[in-house]
């Protein structure tokens, strides 16, 4: 059975978000930008970062955003993500959005279906521990495929797998490079990200399994 999501009243306030991140910060500064804008519905409350010396985190603060920096290095998976876990209750986020996240936090029960990720390829292809950034497209460029993309899903507890929401496709051309293939599908990441966020915020996502219906809008 999927979980249906409740669509009896139109939402009127902003989207409580909380974004973990790793590194410099490009999918959250597009999300900044769309929240600063109007075009995403969206408050984010909280920035997490699993290193301190992530550009992500002085994006954050540009922006006025609070910061909190959880270390994977030195700490059991279990009290990083506690720790983790705790910040995003603090700040009271109906979603959590993992923007280039690197480290394995331990989704818990109660934000199973309120968790998203981005990836550079389309899954299930090209994903698991240690696929990401130009891992993935000179994986991609050495099989020799005639097509990249991106892939937005909900997270669970292993590394990018979970039910997909969207994904959105590019060519791989004859003389792409990592750093060129990169920059195509980076470029549908900044659509397809923020459409699963305001789909998520419109209650337009329904789980069936391992696969999300996005419903039609009221």
């Amino acid at each position: 059975m999927g979980s249906q999501p409740d669509r009896s009243a139109s939402r009127t306030d902003k989207l409580r978000v909380g974004v973990l991140l790793s590194g410099s910060g490009r999918t959250l500064q597009n999300l900044l930008d769309l929240a600063a804008s109007g075009e995403l519905p969206i408050r984010i409350e909280i920035v997490i970062a699993s290193r301190p010396d992530a550009y992500g985190l002085e994006r954050a603060k540009a922006a006025g955003v609070p910061t909190c920096v959880v270390e994977r290095r030195g700490t059991s998976t279990d009290a990083f993500s506690a720790r983790i876990t705790e910040a995003l209750v603090a700040a009271r986020v109906e979603l959590v959005c993992l923007a280039g996240f690197l480290s394995l936090w331990h989704v818990p029960p109660a934000f199973i279906g309120k968790v998203m990720n981005i990836h550079p390829a389309l899954l299930p292809r090209f994903g698991g521990k240690g696929f990401h950034g130009r891992h993935v497209h000179r994986a991609v460029l050495a099989a020799g495929c005639e097509e990249s993309g991106c892939t937005v899903h909900f997270a669970d507890n292993e590394y990018d797998h979970g039910p997909i929401i969207v994904q959105r496709t590019v060519p791989v051309l004859d003389d792409d490079t990592e750093e060129t293939l990169a920059a195509r599908v980076f470029a549908e990441e900044l659509i397809a990200f923020p459409d699963a966020i305001r789909w998520f915020a419109e209650n337009r996502l329904r789980i069936e399994g391992n696969r999300v219906r996005v419903l039609p809008p009221l």
